[in-house]
């Protein structure tokens, strides 16, 4: 009867083995179109910046410091190793799912004879016991797969978090040093307005203008203070920003001259493809639509039963003395199949659930695709008008110049209107102003186009 039992059980687990591979399906990756991702781009090199170091991008050895500073102390990036570490935690623990359970057991007992007083014989029982499931359907396998899938997850999240960590250290070391400049340009405007005020008082006293001219122009040298106090709120926010970033307490930036930045002018972007491999956010997303795909696949094998078979063995006897005499061993061996039969509505359920998140996550790589390529092409065209606009403020400033000096001229002799001087002083300082932020958008274009290729994690 043994035997019969034997050779049913053979065959069926032979016949599940058989049919195992349709049950679970083969990880493809997801369909990545990325034809026009890169706006009005030729597609033609594939040298991009993303293969760069940081410190090849940000040659300002300052900066190049905050940076390092960074990597080593910001909060948000350790968090982010630290969820690599219990993923490597769960990856592992699945992978012992593979190994039979072992575990042991002693026992000792008191027998009471028919009058109810007790034996003096105590049987004494020492054994082992251990359980193994089969993973005939690739239920651990694709498990095993899942947890694979959320560590490189992990793993990529860490990346994307230093690549935007590089990214705001530059961004913020940028606009620290634009507002020093602003802040400059204006305090020597407010030197310049206290001369055009005392001017205005010379000309009020020769009955050239009124004491309308010398109250605008007082009125708008302390506009222009006003402005210096602001800018100073500014740089004390975004330092205290930037602290923040470094993982320390707020705190005075250490920085050089925007005049002083050399940016790289190759901006080479490859081609969209690359975003697959250099980017890690869209290699995270990626990953995570593998461990959905996985988990679907864990879901169909609810649908199949499950073989395990159970072992135990071990010394039993009346006193400890005989616990090891020859025939106290005892020993059993069970192989059995479970197939729950009223449960085929959850299972359903479960498998659809698995599949509606899988679709999420398909949809979730796509968007976050095409965000990279509109990061990009965004990125590119805003360094290129940051250049475009160079000779026009150029020569914007050079005429705002000559009017100042015209009209300072000509009031003296009444061929001109106060107003003129206090617009054209006005209209000068605003372009000055817009110089520098012309400068900002050039340098944090290099900054967000590197971040979107995918560079600063190497």
């Amino acid at each position: 009867m043994n035997h019969k039992l034997n050779f049913y059980m053979c065959l069926l687990t032979g016949l599940m083995l058989i049919t195992a591979c349709s049950v679970t399906r083969p990880y493809k990756a997801p369909d990545a179109s990325t034809n026009g991702l890169f706006r009005n781009q030729p597609l033609t090199d594939t040298a991009t910046l993303a293969t760069l170091h940081w410190r090849e991008i940000f040659t300002d050895t300052l900066l190049q410091k905050l940076i390092s500073t960074g990597i080593q102390q910001n909060l948000d990036l350790k968090t982010a190793y630290a969820r690599i570490t219990q993923a490597e935690a769960t990856y592992e623990q699945s992978r012992q799912a593979y190994f039979p359970t072992l575990g042991a057991s002693a026992s000792v007992s008191g027998n009471k004879t028919t009058s109810g007083s007790t034996s003096n014989s105590h049987p004494y029982q020492l054994g082992l016991n251990t359980t193994w499931e089969a993973d005939i359907w690739g239920q651990l396998r694709s498990s095993q797969r899942a947890n694979l899938a959320n560590l490189l997850q992990g793993q990529a999240a860490a990346r994307a978090v230093q690549t935007n960590l590089v990214a705001n250290i530059a961004n913020f070391y940028y606009q620290l040093l634009a507002l020093d400049q602003q802040l400059v340009i204006t305090q020597q405007t407010v030197e310049s307005w206290k001369a055009t005020v005392n001017v205005m008082k010379a000309l009020k006293a020769s009955n050239i203008v009124t004491g309308a001219a010398v109250v605008q122009s007082a009125a708008s040298q302390y506009a222009a203070a006003v402005a210096t106090h602001d800018l100073r709120l500014r740089i004390r926010e975004t330092e205290n920003a930037l602290s923040i970033l470094l993982g320390q307490a707020p705190d005075t930036i250490p920085r050089s001259k925007l005049a002083d930045q050399q940016p790289i002018t190759l901006l080479k972007t490859g081609v969209p493809s690359q975003l697959l491999a250099n980017r890690p956010d869209v290699q995270a997303a990626e990953y995570n639509f593998r461990y959905f795909f996985e988990l679907t696949n864990v879901a169909r094998t609810y649908f199949y039963p499950t073989l395990t078979i159970t072992a135990s063995g071990g010394f039993t006897g009346s006193s400890l003395g005989q616990l090891f005499e020859p025939g106290s061993m005892v020993g059993n061996i069970v192989a059995g199949l479970a197939q729950p039969i009223y449960n085929q509505g959850i299972n359903r359920a479960r498998l659809k659930s698995a599949q509606a998140q899988q679709q999420q996550a398909l949809y979730n790589f796509q968007g976050i695709l095409l965000t990279a390529g509109q990061e990009v092409s965004d990125a590119l065209f805003s360094y290129q008008t940051a250049l475009d606009k160079t000779d026009d403020r150029d020569n914007q400033l050079d005429n705002l110049e000559k009017s100042v000096s015209y009209t300072q001229q000509l009031v003296r002799y009444s061929s001109a209107n106060y107003t003129e001087v206090l617009n054209a002083q006005q209209n000068l300082l605003t372009a000055q102003l817009g110089q520098v932020n012309d400068r900002l958008q050039q340098l944090q274009a290099i900054v967000n186009l590197y971040r979107a290729l995918g560079g600063g994690w190497q």
